[in-house]
């Protein structure tokens, strides 16, 4: 077998702003694994807040071409590569490799649901309220949004948005903008707008400030979530936890996450990073079995990939088999 792998940037549509700042493109890695006969891709996209790049994801990739030629599969992978963008892009090519050498879709290989359609949320960028109310009004007709908080002010964010779309269903994410701050009066006053989800309210590592709190709304762990490992220092704290695949380092580990957790009692939510049809496709498998799934990332995209996952009233549509999987 033959490892190939590539960094590829795409533009956002306008730019994607969050509490720690605002992208106008993305840098994606995707990995390519052949046999001879068939292809197998993957795409990646680098955790910032781990101190990854698209360079060293590359580099990581690259570095496990020795054991691709000997023949690794995805088992071996988990071992070789630690969680992260990069063992990601390998674990999902490594997917796709074995879906096209069985000719069996990978959702039947993972004993998972056929795929059908599935409600993804939209995401509104944090600004000023105006902003925020204007882009939920263009946005009004779609059945989920997703709000980017900041901290300070939030509350006349939450309430710009349901002025603007106000039979939405909303959730928000504070990615992590909560800390220092009274978390319990900042959800009460949420819970009037319908806001049916928190995401990520306290910096990852400081969970045990959710300590006592009866939350009126759910929290779910989005940073302070990456793998199974992490679920112990969850449970009490959070209700549910945002997988993504760039966190878990793959289909596979995301796979057994969502079962523990699960098993824990968990709610699960899909989630992903900014990128490409070709890293919204795996998740994508995931949808049927979570409460909340958000997979805009490429939705965000001022451009996006040939057979490109598409959505109509807020309906993402399953992956074509020429994409992935």
């Amino acid at each position: 077998m033959k490892l190939h792998a590539q960094i590829e940037r795409w533009p956002v549509a306008g730019a994607f702003t969050i509490s720690r700042g605002a992208k106008t493109h993305v840098d994606v890695v995707v990995a390519t694994v052949t046999d001879g006969g068939h292809v197998g891709r993957g795409e990646g996209t680098a955790i910032y807040y781990h101190g990854e790049t698209a360079e060293t994801v590359l580099a990581e990739i690259l570095g496990q071409a020795d054991a691709v030629a000997a023949g690794m599969d995805r088992t071996e992978l988990q071992t070789r590569l630690p969680r992260g963008a990069a063992r990601n892009a390998l674990d999902n090519a490594l997917w796709d490799l074995e879906a096209k050498r069985a000719a069996t879709p990978v959702w039947q290989l993972a004993g998972l649901p056929e795929p059908k359609p599935h409600i993804t949320a939209f995401t509104i960028s944090v600004a000023d309220p105006a902003k925020m109310e204007a882009d939920a009004r263009a946005s009004a007709d779609l059945p989920l949004l997703k709000l980017k908080l900041a901290g300070e002010g939030d509350d006349a964010r939450v309430a710009a948005v349901r002025r603007g779309a106000p039979n939405a269903r909303l959730i928000v994410d504070a990615n992590e903008a909560w800390t220092g701050r009274d978390v319990a009066g900042e959800t009460a006053r949420l819970a009037k707008y319908g806001v049916e989800l928190i995401e990520q309210p306290v910096r990852a590592g400081e969970d045990a400030l959710l300590d006592g709190i009866s939350a009126v709304i759910p929290f779910a762990a989005d940073e302070s979530c990456q793998d199974r490992s992490d679920l112990a220092r969850c449970a009490g704290r959070y209700q549910a936890i945002n997988i993504k695949l760039d966190k878990t380092g793959g289909l596979t580990e995301a796979l057994a996450l969502a079962r523990e957790g699960r098993a824990m009692g968990l709610e699960i939510m899909i989630g992903c990073m900014l990128g490409t049809s070709l890293g919204m496709a795996p998740p994508f498998l995931l949808g049927a079995t979570a409460r909340w799934v958000d997979l805009d990332g490429a939705l965000l995209l001022a451009e996006d990939r040939s057979s490109p996952m598409t959505a109509a009233g807020g309906f993402l549509s399953p992956p074509a088999a020429d994409l992935w999987g």
